[in-house]
């Protein structure tokens, strides 16, 4: 794997990963890395949230995969039969969709602590697919284990509504934007939104590298590339932001917000 040590043997169970992706994955067993949930980076930000020792323990026998996927490689496509969910724990994802002319449409931008492939709960069948954006980790957790789990521990059965709801909310709150937002406006909330994301793990808020390219900016955002690329022009002109290559610094952070919240 290029920049990566590749991961040792076990390989997972054949219903946690699809064969045609396992050239894109390294995999390792958590035991051998002591990498569970009492001790993740990202707890407070995955599904753990709330949960007792006794709980955490019992989650942590249910999970026993952790996998490494390359840059542009993907973790799931669509059709493929969706057996697990994924937690990020290192990296990020996009998730697309192929929208009725034929072009990649780009349905999110995931970061570590959350958890990727709700999309597939309901037909068993994953509709989107998973590629990330640089080498990524994920904590694979098995649905149906999952689920029985669930039904025993009330806060975890809690946790996984809180989840569902969460993507639910976010996919609702892109719809507004698209629907009643101008350019510029869908282009600072992003930008505000991957900012307050960045906050919330621990990192700067202020200085940030955005992993997706202004292409995939322009597709999350319903926009063509070239209005992405004269917005971002415009915004630093305008003394908001300043920009070199991916890396974004947001220089007046509060006026970006100000702009946004008069027209609420």
């Amino acid at each position: 794997m290029e920049g990566a040590a590749a991961y040792p043997e076990p390989r997972p169970p054949s219903a946690a990963i699809a064969p045609e992706r396992e050239e894109a994955l390294a995999v390792t067993a958590l035991d051998e890395l002591r990498a569970h949930c009492p001790n993740c980076p990202v707890r407070s930000l995955c599904l753990p949230v709330d949960l007792d020792e006794v709980a955490l323990r019992r989650l942590d026998e249910i999970i026993h995969v952790r996998m490494r996927i390359r840059r542009k490689g993907n973790l799931y496509r669509p059709g493929e039969r969706f057996n697990a969910l994924y937690a990020i724990r290192l990296g990020t994802f996009k998730t697309t969709v192929l929208a009725e002319d034929g072009c990649q449409q780009m349905t999110g931008y995931h970061m570590a602590g959350e958890i990727i492939g709700l999309d597939g709960i309901g037909d068993e069948r994953f509709t989107c697919e998973a590629t990330a954006l640089e080498d990524s980790e994920v904590c694979v957790l098995p649905w149906n284990e999952i689920d029985r789990l669930a039904a025993d521990m009330p806060a975890l059965r809690h946790n996984l509504y809180r989840v569902i709801s969460r993507d639910a909310s976010r996919e609702q709150a892109m719809m507004l934007l698209l629907g009643s937002r101008t350019a510029g406006e869908r282009l600072a909330i992003f930008l505000l939104n991957v900012a307050d994301r960045y906050r919330d793990r621990g990192y700067s808020s202020s200085e940030f590298v955005l992993r997706v390219t202004r292409e995939e900016i322009a597709s999350y955002l319903g926009l063509k590339l070239e209005t992405v690329s004269r917005l971002f022009s415009s915004l630093q002109e305008n003394g908001l932001i300043q920009v070199q290559g991916r890396a974004v610094k947001l220089l007046d952070a509060p006026r970006l917000r100000r702009a946004i919240a008069e027209r609420d």
